[in-house]
């Protein structure tokens, strides 16, 4: 039964205590939502705002268009690699193709980490399968890699041809690319029991070649994989859509602007508290070494705080409402309806604040956590400004649900 704005009031509150209890919480209208008017009891929002216009501007402007972006860029990474591979092969200078191909991988990472706020549709199905299969941190494993660089060299593992697509999602994607192309390093990562027979006993040349005909084939299922999400948000994009029409999964519009927003709070419980907050806690002052770097997202490219500058690029787009320079309805504009005008100019300015900062970086994550964490403390807190408004003012003024990553997390 619909609660009138007192009780909704009420609910909001005993909500937020149970978030703090680490129960999943939701939210009711705060008293300023459509400037304190009553729910009208017709079982939609109490507002005027085009909804659909919101859904259907981030599907099109801005989520589809990165999603190809994305494939587009996983094409020259694949291009890149295999051209870096041939120079191996050949035993030439390869410093030119494999800054090439690391450029590459500097550029596909760069759009994927926007990609990463927009898990939504067929990046959460099947317990976020093809997501992993892209991008699997922070579930790594090294020593598989360097398993599987062996046993795609082989051809077969146990007596069955290799085929990279059966293989666990720790063993390929962007992460094992970060290890590919950018750890000078050719020992393996192993432990004595599970590496691969003889490996660090024969020739650098021979590695290094086995290293990048895998990273070829880690390159081209990255491809295949980017495909594949273009292809199924395709189908995905238009049912979000048409939310609330006959035969949709969704039951109306609200809950289709309610996905989108949960996607936006990875900012909260990925970037803020696995990239910032972990490594902080356990390395400020003292990052300088393999412990630190396993906690880090690209720990070998060094891209950790440019991921976390692309994470509030993306966030910032979807709350704009704008990718490029064209300007579309965002979850400002729904702010903005329903009386939270001042709500909606404070968190579009926190996070320029936030993309500034991170932005200004003169070294990697690692060196600024061992140099200065004083800059990452502080990177950390301009997050924290942003996630916090999202967690409490933002979902009480558009009425939408905490995600259950965020409940229960008052950090």
């Amino acid at each position: 039964m619909k609660k009138n704005l007192t009780l909704l009031t009420t609910a909001l509150a005993v909500s937020l205590a149970l978030a703090g209890c680490g129960e999943s919480s939701s939210a009711s209208p705060g008293p300023d939502y459509n400037g304190g008017t009553p729910d009208n009891g017709g079982g939609q929002t109490p507002d005027n705002f085009d909804q659909a216009a919101l859904v259907a501007n981030l599907v099109d402007n801005v989520i589809t268009p990165t999603f190809g972006e994305f494939a587009a860029r996983t094409v020259s990474l694949s291009e890149a690699v295999s051209g870096y591979c041939t120079v191996v092969g050949e035993a030439g200078d390869v410093s030119e193709s494999l800054a090439g191909a690391q450029g590459a991988w500097r550029d596909t990472m760069a759009v994927w980490q926007q990609a990463e706020v927009m898990q939504i549709g067929p990046l959460k199905a099947n317990a976020s399968q093809l997501r992993n299969a892209i991008h699997s941190w922070p579930v790594v494993n090294r020593c598989a890699v360097d398993q599987d660089v062996v046993h795609f060299e082989n051809g077969s593992i146990n007596g069955t041809p290799y085929d990279i697509t059966l293989r666990t999602e720790t063993r390929k994607g962007l992460d094992a690319l970060d290890y590919l192309l950018f750890n000078p390093n050719l020992d393996h990562s192993c432990s004595a029991t599970t590496a691969p027979a003889g490996w660090n006993d024969r020739p650098e040349a021979e590695r290094a070649l086995a290293r990048c005909q895998f990273a070829v084939e880690v390159a081209r299922d990255l491809n295949n994989n980017a495909n594949t999400l273009v292809t199924e948000w395709a189908s995905y994009g238009p049912l979000l859509k048409a939310a609330g029409q006959p035969g949709s999964a969704f039951a109306d519009i609200h809950d289709a602007v309610n996905d989108l927003s949960d996607a936006m709070f990875y900012i909260d419980s990925v970037t803020k508290d696995g990239k910032l907050d972990k490594p902080l806690q356990q390395f400020a002052g003292a990052c300088n070494g393999a412990d630190c770097d396993a906690l880090l997202e690209s720990p070998y490219s060094r891209h950790s705080i440019d991921n976390i500058e692309a994470n509030l690029r993306a966030l910032k787009a979807l709350f704009a409402g704008q990718l490029g320079e064209q300007p579309g309805t965002g979850f400002d504009d729904y702010l903005i309806e329903v009386g939270s005008e001042e709500l909606a100019n404070q968190m579009a300015a926190d996070i320029d604040t936030a993309l500034t900062t991170s932005a200004g970086y003169e070294q990697s994550l690692a060196a600024t956590l061992n140099d200065n964490p004083d800059q990452v403390q502080q990177t950390h807190t301009e997050v924290k400004a942003i996630t916090d408004a999202m967690k409490v003012d933002f979902i009480s003024a558009l009425a939408l649900e905490l995600p259950s990553t965020s409940a229960g997390d008052n950090d």
